[in-house]
């Protein structure tokens, strides 16, 4: 048996590296004979084995001297000098145990190593192999031991797990090895102790006839003897601590419940703003202060020591400070603190603070990543008498460079998600306009909630004649791409919307706009621009208390009226925007006052794990009671269709109808006739001194005038004219042509070509409108409350 590499109590004890085990029998004569005794004094096991002992002593009487060494002092160890087969003298410390068998007969076990050079006779070694133990007891921890239980014996009361792996020993006859871990505990200081490790084996010992003399346990402490495994122990846990998300926050916290108390008693991380916003480093003179923002701080006691800035605040440090020394040079400092430490004077605050618990040094590192300094990490010890080292800065600049890495990722992530949500936010509409034909509400949920960007748009855009158009999109795909082609898909809608165009006209253009954006991305090697997108348009108009409707591989809008169940009606549907094909159909729905539309992207109904028409079902269910408020409609749809992270976008948006007062629009049939033009303007007064806008008459009379004077001259069929009260007062003159009116500016030879610019400058807005049957010129002027 050979046991090696065995070291134990404290730094400078002696190093022993070979172990020697003999059994030597009543009579003397040696019946075992170890591979570790062959190495000390170089006989082989033929050599010793049934020779008598007094052999290998110097003329010494075996027995005396085992009894010699039995009775010296509470630990059993002595030197005794041997003669090595070389013919040279051999100093070892030997142990001598009993070993006492059924039948009453007492051997012995001798154990024992060679003496380190330098170490004086005649002593025994405190803290090698054999120090602090008995015959039968454990070793204390912190130390290496061998320990022997003869058979039979029954002194000493070994620990019930040495039993049971002694027994199991004993009855199989083969060795049994284990590892036993004993938990950190708590010092006196309060500081937690490392957790121990120590391997133990359990081994038989057999005389030459094989009897079984005994069981001999050894047991090896190897927590603290291999600092280079502690520091990559502690590496790897705060590799795995350290960034497990990327919230910035977090991240600083994780770092400092890694140095504290492994590493510091205290640690305190302070960042600049180009950590949190992204700017670049802060423009300050040479060697004066600088202010960061303390990230978070730790401390092993919990409300010690008070710290001069909590989390979220400004912290300045003064000149000449390490940490200001640290963000100049970008190199870490250590530092001893005292009476002499030159700019503790300027800052009485943390002289204060660093006398009364008595800390001694503190170390000052930055964090920096890829170039960029993001603050500094300031770490404290007072509980910890031992002042930083060198190899400890060395392990705390790893820890550091790692956490910074994670600093900067959590940093990049927080830039590119508020550009990623700047980005959202500034193609969706921040704001929906009031109107006096529609009360809205909406919501939107991206899949990827994180980044708070998709491809599914709503917008409420108003239209001339007090009508307003509803429109919900959906791009197919996720993240950036998806939302910059729903940017442009909105912002096409919009301006074709502003050109008064019925719903299957907007969405035929729309469509040649996304095949057109598709060809080119093609072309680029970019692959598909918006193919896939989907759209569902409607105008509302007030007056006729009509919803026309047009869809493009949307699903149908759903009607919740007053009196009767929830209705989907049915929308001829298009193709999706950039397939092509086949054209797009409007339809007209009815509509009473007080009806809720709601208007949604497929991601709704389809986000519960069943079919379509599970969530169809559940979408009538949230719209079942239309008089409710709609922002708690939009509430119940959230709960009854959507999980809490739908696997797609989704947005839709919730309409309740008004009607317009008819006391509120006046109409009336122009004759094709130069004189009725007189009598329209008296009518349109008489109208305004009813609605109490005597105010808008003159500059009415004109528009008036203008208006039916170019219908009369110029086009033909049956003439309107229409006045409208809501929010501004809208004049409309329609006519059975299709000629497109120009805005010209006269020369001053022109007997005409007026008209038109006279109504622009009298108009907040004004334009055109085709309709099947002609077209409408319209325009609106602010109330007088509103000018």
């Amino acid at each position: 048996m050979r046991v090696n590499g065995v070291s134990g109590g404290s730094p400078g004890d002696p190093l022993i590296t070979t172990t020697a085990v003999a059994v030597v029998d009543a009579d003397g004569l040696i019946t075992y004979w170890s591979q570790g005794a062959q190495d000390l004094l170089g006989y082989s096991t033929a050599d010793v084995v049934r020779h008598p002992a007094r052999a290998l002593l110097r003329g010494r009487d075996p027995t005396a001297a085992m009894s010699r060494l039995r009775r010296s002092d509470r630990a059993g160890n002595a030197q005794v000098t041997l003669r090595h087969r070389a013919g040279h003298t051999v100093r070892l410390i030997v142990r001598v145990c009993p070993l006492l068998a059924a039948d009453g007969r007492r051997d012995w076990l001798v154990l024992g190593a060679g003496v380190p050079a330098g170490t004086p006779p005649e002593t025994h070694a405190p803290g090698t192999a054999f120090a602090g133990t008995k015959a039968t007891g454990t070793a204390p921890t912190g130390t290496d031991a061998i320990r022997t239980t003869p058979t039979g014996a029954d002194e000493g009361r070994p620990s019930p797990v040495v039993t049971r792996h002694t027994r199991r020993t004993l009855l199989s006859g083969q060795p049994q090895v284990t590892v036993a871990h004993t938990p950190p505990r708590h010092g006196r200081t309060g500081r937690l102790g490392r957790e121990r490790t120590r391997p133990r084996s359990f081994f038989p010992l057999h005389d030459d006839a094989g009897r079984t003399l005994g069981i001999c346990y050894a047991a090896r402490d190897v927590t603290v003897q291999d600092p280079t495994r502690e520091r990559l122990v502690l590496l790897n846990a705060a590799s795995e601590h350290i960034g497990t998300t990327l919230d910035l926050d977090r991240t600083v916290r994780e770092f400092a419940e890694v140095a504290v108390p492994q590493l510091a008693d205290f640690v305190a991380i302070d960042l600049l703003d180009v950590a949190t916003t992204g700017k670049g480093p802060p423009i300050r003179s040479p060697g004066g202060p600088v202010t960061l923002r303390r990230a978070a701080h730790l401390s092993i006691r919990p409300d010690l020591p008070k710290v001069i800035a909590e989390v979220g605040e400004p912290i300045r440090y003064p000149p000449g400070s390490l940490q200001n020394r640290c963000l100049a040079t970008g190199e870490p400092s250590r530092e001893a603190l005292g009476p002499g430490t030159p700019w503790l004077p300027d800052d009485p605050v943390r002289w204060t603070g660093i006398n009364r618990f008595g800390v001694h040094t503190h170390l000052v590192l930055p964090l920096r990543a890829r170039g960029v300094t993001m603050g500094v990490v300031t770490l404290l010890r007072w509980e910890n008498p031992d002042p930083f080292t060198e190899d400890d800065q060395l392990l705390i600049e790893d820890l550091v460079a790692r956490a910074a890495v994670c600093v900067d990722n959590a940093r990049r992530f927080a830039r590119e998600h508020q550009a990623a949500l700047t980005l959202q936010t500034s193609l969706l509409p921040p704001n929906l306009p009031p109107h006096n034909a529609v009360e809205v509400a909406h919501r939107y949920l991206p899949a990827d909630a994180e980044s708070g960007v998709g491809g599914d748009w709503f917008d409420v855009i108003p239209l001339s004649s007090a009508r307003v158009a509803l429109v919900v999109g959906d791009v197919i795909g996720h993240g950036l791409h998806a939302a910059a082609s729903m940017g442009r898909l909105r912002a096409a809608v919009q301006t074709l919307a502003d050109l008064d165009q019925s719903p299957d006209e907007l969405l035929a253009h729309v469509n040649d706009l996304v095949m057109r954006l598709s060809d080119e991305a093609e072309a680029a090697a970019e692959g598909p621009a918006a193919a896939g997108a989907t759209c569902v348009y409607a105008i509302y108009d007030p007056i006729a208390r009509t919803m026309v409707v047009a869809r493009a591989g949307h699903p149908t809008p759903a009607v919740a009226h007053l009196t009767e169940p929830v209705e989907f009606p049915d929308i001829p549907a298009g193709p999706p925007l950039g397939l092509g094909g086949l054209p797009f159909e409007s339809a007209e729905i009815p509509l009473e006052e007080g009806s809720v539309v709601a208007l949604y992207t497929d991601g709704l109904i389809q986000a519960s794990d069943q079919d379509v028409d599970v969530g169809i079902e559940r979408l009538c269910f949230a719209l079942a009671h239309p008089d409710r408020p709609l922002e708690e409609i939009c509430d119940i749809m959230v709960r009854a269709l959507l999980s809490d992270r739908p696997r797609d976008d989704v947005a839709f948006l919730i309409a309740r109808t008004r009607v317009l007062s008819p006391d509120r629009v006046a109409s009336w049939h122009v004759p094709a006739d130069p004189s009725a033009v007189r009598v329209m303007r008296d009518d349109v007064n008489d109208r305004l001194s009813q609605w109490n806008l005597e105010e808008l008459a003159f500059t009415t009379e004109l528009i008036v005038s203008e208006l039916v004077t170019n219908a009369i001259r110029h086009a033909h069929g049956p003439i309107n004219l229409r006045l409208i009260h809501e929010r501004t007062l809208i004049c409309e003159v329609s006519d059975g042509g299709h000629t497109s009116p120009h805005l010209r500016r006269a020369r001053s030879t022109d007997e005409g070509g007026r008209g038109l610019f006279l109504v622009a400058q009298l108009a907040q807005r004004w334009g055109t409108r085709y309709t099947g049957s002609g077209k409408t010129i319209w325009t609106e002027q602010p109330l007088p409350d509103e000018i």
